[in-house]
């Protein structure tokens, strides 16, 4: 000090007191506060029950402004969903208003009602007074080409839309968070995973979970425990919706405020009916992908990645449940083009990989599930009705449905392990694709890394549409034993709607 002079002095302490003055907003703002410069601005497509449901916990985090919503239908009271007044309660706790909804009488969705949670949430939250910031499309087009300051979009729409909707967002440059599938078609699949990886934008599968369990069933495999795998099953007591074994004949009035048409999106023109929509849609072949789809990759997902399987199956045997009908009275057995069976078992063949020999996998739904092991009958158990098994030449693991909990078969051979602690953080919500967005970066559940899952669940289809085995050459992407087949790695495409 005793060499600056006076001048210097008060131009340090000048500097100094700005460096103490002059901070950050976020601080300013208080524990939470983010500034809107630094938010991920979402466009939300899809607000029936499960998209309304998945928003609000999208609401509560700062770090997220959701600026758009979109849906082909502007409000309805006729969703199917698990519970009666499950979605009107979770509003009413979201907006702190115990009489939201009081004059409904059904199960409510529709973008009206996602623009409505939106702008009333924002209000109570963020604003004083009124807040109507976010706007309502029906059509995810219009959308992508009006509002320019989206940084992302997420798509709660059914499955046959899931294609369209990433592709356009991403030749908007829009990051994409999506519910499973990415399709339900291999090509309309390889097509976004493609333009993923091109485009260099993130994107995330929300099926993605990081289970610490795997790491456990990994080791006592390759740690020699049940000899060389040969086999894996999963089993789904999906499906919870009802299946139909053919189109509906009725004729039902298409309902006011819904556009039929952009529902459809790429699938060609059919008569409206309520049981191709809302939560049944993933029961049809042009609309959902079954239940290997709906569930399937909440366990195989993970799985694929920990074992490091960078190829999908190379064929797929399809083995269904049969209905019939009477005919005046005869009895006539259904053959069913358009929809899922109400349960089926599909055995895949994976290919040897990744320190891995060939082995099967081997998924079941319906009720279905493998044949209870020796080792648990004789125990006096039997398997749950959701459940993971893995089988080597020497010994077993079996688990819960996507790998919790295991243990090695006899459950007496447990008692040779050696106990450790288990990291317990298996998913963190939303942060999992919304901070690594945030930084332009890719997610662990990144579309990039979902190809051989995707595919492999997604010929299970195909073998049960063709009703054979099919054998499938993923580097041309043709089935290779029954070129007829073919044609259901794609779809007839609605003009204008081509992939």
């Amino acid at each position: 000090m005793t060499n600056l002079n006076r001048r210097t002095f008060l131009g340090t302490a000048a500097t100094a007191t700005m460096a103490f003055t002059i901070v950050p907003r976020h601080v300013l703002g208080g524990h939470g506060y983010v500034a809107p410069s630094d938010r991920l601005n979402i466009g939300y497509i899809g607000c029936g029950t499960q998209g309304i449901r998945e928003m609000i916990p999208l609401l509560a985090d700062p770090g997220v402004q959701i600026v758009s919503v979109c849906d082909p239908n502007k409000f309805t009271q006729d969703y199917f969903d698990w519970s009666q007044n499950g979605i009107r309660n979770d509003i009413r706790k979201a907006l702190e208003d115990p009489g939201w909804g009081e004059k409904l009488t059904g199960i409510p969705g529709g973008r009206d009602i996602g623009l409505e949670l939106v702008n009333k949430y924002y209000a109570r939250t963020r604003e004083k007074g009124s807040y109507k910031g976010c706007t309502a499309y029906s059509d995810f087009r219009e959308l992508l080409e009006k509002e320019s300051g989206i940084d992302a979009i997420k798509i709660m729409t059914p499955d046959h839309l899931h294609a369209p909707v990433a592709i356009a967002s991403m030749k908007k440059g829009k990051q994409v968070v999506t519910h499973k599938p990415i399709a339900n078609r291999i090509k309309e699949a390889r097509a976004t995973i493609e333009l993923a990886k091109t485009s260099g934008l993130s994107t995330h599968l929300l099926a993605y979970s990081r289970l610490p369990e795997l790491d456990a069933i990994m080791g006592w495999i390759k740690g020699g425990f049940i000899g060389t795998l040969k086999e894996i099953h999963n089993w789904s007591n999906r499906p919870v919706w009802p299946q139909w074994q053919a189109n509906p004949s009725e004729v039902m009035q298409v309902p006011k405020g819904m556009d039929w048409s952009l529902w459809l999106g790429p699938v060609p023109d059919r008569p409206y009916h309520l049981h191709y929509t809302h939560a049944v849609f993933r029961g049809w072949y042009d609309f959902g992908a079954g239940s290997i789809a709906d569930m399937g990759h909440y366990s195989l997902f993970p799985l694929f990645l920990k074992m490091g399987i960078g190829k999908p199956a190379v064929s797929a045997e399809a083995y269904a449940t049969t209905t019939c009908t009477f005919k005046g009275k005869v009895s006539t057995g259904l053959v069913n083009d358009v929809a899922f069976p109400l349960s089926c078992i599909v055995r895949f063949e994976m290919p040897a990989q990744a320190g891995f020999d060939a082995f099967d996998l081997v998924w079941y739904d319906g009720g279905m599930r493998p044949l209870v092991p020796d080792e648990v009958r004789k125990a006096g158990k039997s398997l749950k009705p959701e459940g993971m098994m893995f089988v080597g030449d020497k010994g077993k693991i079996l688990a819960d449905f996507r790998g919790e909990n295991p243990v090695l078969l006899p459950e007496s051979s447990m008692a040779y392990l050696k106990k450790e602690e288990t990291d317990k953080s298996v998913y963190r919500g939303n942060d999992i694709w919304t901070d690594p967005f945030r930084n332009k970066a890719q997610t662990p559940g990144s579309f990039t890394l979902a190809g051989p899952v995707t595919e492999t669940i997604l010929l299970g289809a195909v073998a049960l549409r063709a009703r054979k085995k099919v054998e499938y050459d993923s580097a041309t992407m043709k089935i290779t034993n029954d070129p007829d087949a073919n044609k259901f790695l794609t779809r007839e495409y609605r003009p204008g709607w081509e992939i």
